[in-house]
């Protein structure tokens, strides 16, 4: 009998009958709200044709969305190197034996990880105006890769960390018995696995750095959403233009999601048995965001 059969009873009859019930009820409320929506829309003209016709227009994608989404894989992209630079180094640092480097990597990855995203581009951003030690017209770019990195390298900190201390018992054993030391062996054989293990959560923290890049915004970082928001200012369809832009995020995010699916089964035979499944893993990739998308979520 599994634990969840155990902790769970199997509904009866009557529950099973009151559970349809209610699934029949939300289901009708659902639709209903759903055919309220798109009715006040249509009587608003949301859905007439002048308004989507800007969209089959080539200068529309060339000179706003993929200009913007062009932008917004750049600060992605960048972001992802930088933030996998962060979380190798405290990640190592969080599992050497040194108790000062383990104290002090420990504390810069949970500091970083406590902070919300958007307050640390915000802050990067006001301090690099009032010291001008950048140019302005640069400072919202590295104020948004900077705050990604911070948070998303400390999260893929604590994923090697725990990639780490779930590999099957015996490889740093295996590694000692070969003459090598405790951070060779940690290097060489433990850290490699690791990430081959974790590799299906560092793709789902890689769409949530694309998704939190549309925070850039805010501190006019010109991305796919601020160019979206352009758009719909100067055509008149700022429904339109968002719906599009959140349906470019939503492809892309589902390409990586699906690919992140397809390496967790694949790589579950690459490593030297199935890592053990940490209890703790929808809260390392946690979006800080609440967009939605994270390590559980993929």
């Amino acid at each position: 009998m599994s634990v969840q059969q155990v902790l769970f009873d199997a509904p009866g009859p009557k529950a099973r009958r009151n559970i349809m019930i209610g699934n029949v009820v939300g289901a009708i409320l659902i639709i209903g709200l759903i055919g309220y929506l798109v009715s006040a829309l249509a009587s608003q003209g949301q859905f007439a044709p002048e308004r989507w016709a800007p969209f089959l227009e080539w200068d529309t994608w060339r000179f706003f969305l993929l200009e913007g989404l062009g932008y917004t894989l750049r600060a992605a992209a960048i972001s992802v190197v930088t933030s996998i630079l962060f979380g190798l180094i405290f990640g190592l640092g969080r599992l050497s034996h040194v108790a000062v480097i383990r104290w002090i990597s420990s504390i810069v990855v949970e500091f970083f990880r406590a902070v919300p995203v958007l307050l640390m581009m915000i802050f990067f951003w006001l301090l690099f105006g009032s010291l001008d030690i950048v140019r302005p017209q640069d400072s919202p770019f590295i104020a948004v890769v900077l705050g990604l990195t911070l948070y998303n390298g400390s999260v893929i900190a604590e994923l090697v960390r725990s990639g780490v201390h779930n590999l099957p018992k015996g490889q740093r054993e295996a590694g000692l018995a070969i003459g090598m030391t405790r951070s060779q062996s940690l290097r060489a054989i433990e850290v490699p696995q690791a990430l081959v293990a974790m590799l299906p959560a560092l793709i789902s923290q890689f769409v949530v750095i694309l998704k939190d890049s549309a925070l850039g915004f805010i501190i006019t970082y010109s991305e796919l959403l601020a160019y979206a928001r352009r758009l719909g200012s100067g055509e008149g369809n700022m429904l339109q233009s968002l719906l599009v832009a959140a349906l470019i995020f939503i492809v892309i995010n589902f390409l990586l999601t699906s690919l992140a699916t397809r390496l967790s089964g694949f790589l579950s035979f690459r490593t030297g048995g199935k890592t053990r499944k940490d209890k703790n893993e929808k809260v390392l990739a946690a979006d800080p965001a609440g967009t939605g998308t994270g390590v559980g979520a993929a």
